[in-house]
């Protein structure tokens, strides 16, 4: 009899793949800078919409929008200003220059500091250096968020010394490096600017203001910063809440030196 040939039928396998990983949107990577990008530009909108000049606006619109004035703030008890004045912006250049730095630098931050680093970061070095300015130049009016991008870089800078950051060596020097180049040509920018008497006024005291302030809150975090979390969150909440009782004591260490007493509210 004839071998019967036999048939072997094999059910094709399926690779299992698994589905790649869901990417994340810029908004969800950095909400605190998007948030505060678009807070800057909404106000320098609205001023827009109001009449206010969208290149040049006057001294009067910029007050009436909030911006540092050291009467109104001293004499008037106008505190509010110190914190207004870091939304407000001098013309469609000033707003774009400093949001590209914004974004820039912020969106390099907050992975290190956390949605609630970047917005206390940006407010109270802001302060600081509005502080400084009105504090050095009591007569002169002063908007931007320069300052608090200052702050911003002066963390950086600090934090990005750390060996413990996940991140290659060489990297870590490439970004640290590319901040303090950053900060180094815009303050020899606006000094140049002062010197000789640029139409447009750079205020590098709030930027040295905002500066050292970056430093100082960053000092502390660097010790444990990509270590354990429970630690950085303990002393970036030791940062903040220090760094905001001392504008606090530098703020009325100012007042009494211009005006003596005991500041008011107004």
């Amino acid at each position: 009899m004839p071998a019967q040939q036999e048939y072997y039928y094999e059910a094709p396998q399926r690779s299992y793949n698994p589905p790649p990983p869901r990417r994340r949107n810029h908004w969800a990577m950095a909400p605190a800078t998007y948030t505060l990008v678009g807070i800057n530009v909404l106000v320098y909108l609205a001023m827009c919409f109001s009449g206010v000049s969208w290149w040049s606006p006057t001294v009067n619109d910029l007050i009436r929008w909030g911006a540092d004035q050291g009467a109104l703030v001293f004499v008037y008890g106008q505190w509010w200003r110190l914190f207004t004045a870091m939304f407000v912006h001098a013309g469609i250049i000033h707003i774009a220059g400093n949001m590209w730095c914004l974004w820039n630098l912020g969106l390099l931050g907050e992975p290190l500091l956390g949605p609630l680093g970047v917005v206390a970061v940006y407010v109270l070095t802001g302060l600081a250096g509005d502080i400084l300015s009105t504090a050095i130049h009591p007569n002169y009016v002063s908007m931007g968020a320069s300052g608090a991008i200052f702050g911003i870089a002066g963390v950086l800078i600090v934090l990005l010394k750390s060996p413990l950051l996940p991140i290659p060596q060489f990297e870590l020097r490439k970004l640290r490096r590319s901040v303090i180049y950053f900060a180094i040509l815009n303050f020899i920018f606006g000094a140049g600017g002062d010197l000789m008497h640029f139409v447009i006024q750079i205020d590098n005291m709030a930027h040295l203001g905002g500066f050292v302030c970056g430093i100082l809150m960053g000092l502390p975090m660097v010790p444990r910063i990509g270590a354990d979390p429970e630690t950085f969150l303990l002393r970036r909440r030791t940062a903040i809440v220090g760094m905001g009782f001392f504008l606090m004591l530098l703020a009325y260490g100012v007042y009494s030196f211009h005006m003596g007493g005991i500041p008011t509210l107004g």
